[in-house]
């Protein structure tokens, strides 16, 4: 069964990502996800949730899915986003080793088990697999003012996230050997709800990123599943040395032996 509480956080998230700060966030995530995906190769790719962002657009892998908690309702046009698997995060309904790549877009903020959604994750990654995790950071601006929210009632975010710090984030991943690259900060700007003062404050962008990295609200996290005890084996070509003596026949062997 789906986890209801888990799936009205995921739809507020997505309710969210239409306004205007919700825009702002999911520009900067498009643009750093093609970057990360474009060069990733294989054969599968997964999305996990959120429909809002194309997270696999600039990826060129021959098979690439959208799975959600859910079914969308019909966008204004009469089209409805390709999900092709409907079921809980916590248990992903594919083959161990089966994906080349998933995409966990705010995922495991939404979730009540984020162990567990990672655990799955790397279970059905193949060797060398990647994953990708966009998600809030706590310690940036916007993570301050949901923290007020909290207290006072007038919540900037969906209320239902529990943000997860990137550092933290990293050492759940090592503890699955999973290889971690280093994270990407963005969306600097204070957290307004108008795209006025939102485009007031892009000159932020390009100064946080060289002064204040690590204060973006949004962050993105690369990780490469490691498996211990194997390697990559080239051809098995045998080469015999210059000066080796040749092999005798066995017939010509038998035949020395009895003439001694």
């Amino acid at each position: 069964m789906h986890n209801l509480s888990a799936e009205k956080a995921i739809i507020s998230l997505g309710a969210w990502l239409e306004t205007p700060a919700g825009s702002y966030v999911r520009a900067w995530q498009q643009a750093r996800l093609d970057m990360l995906t474009a060069d990733i190769f294989g054969f599968n790719a997964m999305q996990i949730g959120l429909p809002q962002i194309n997270a696999l657009s600039a990826n060129r892998m021959p098979n690439k899915w959208l799975t959600d908690t859910h079914l969308p309702a019909a966008a204004e046009d009469g089209n409805t986003v390709p999900i092709v698997v409907v079921h809980d995060f916590a248990e992903l309904p594919f083959a161990s080793q089966s994906l080349d790549l998933l995409v966990l877009p705010h995922v495991l903020e939404f979730t009540e088990e984020p162990h567990q959604v990672l655990r799955e994750v790397e279970r059905v990654l193949i060797p060398e697999g990647q994953v990708i995790v966009c998600g809030f950071n706590p310690a940036s601006l916007w993570g301050l003012r949901q923290a007020a929210g909290r207290l006072t009632g007038a919540h900037f975010l969906p209320q239902n996230g529990e943000f997860i710090s990137l550092p933290r984030l990293k050492d759940w991943l090592k503890l699955l050997n999973m290889e971690v690259n280093r994270g990407h900060y963005g969306c600097y700007a204070p957290p307004f709800i108008t795209t006025k003062w939102l485009d007031r404050f892009s000159f932020m962008e390009k100064a946080g990123d060289r002064w204040w990295p690590y204060l973006g609200a949004i962050y993105m996290v690369q990780a490469i599943k490691r498996v211990r005890g194997m390697r990559l084996i080239g051809p098995a070509w045998k080469t015999r040395p210059a000066n080796a003596p040749k092999a005798v026949p066995a017939t010509n062997r038998i035949h020395k032996n009895t003439d001694q």
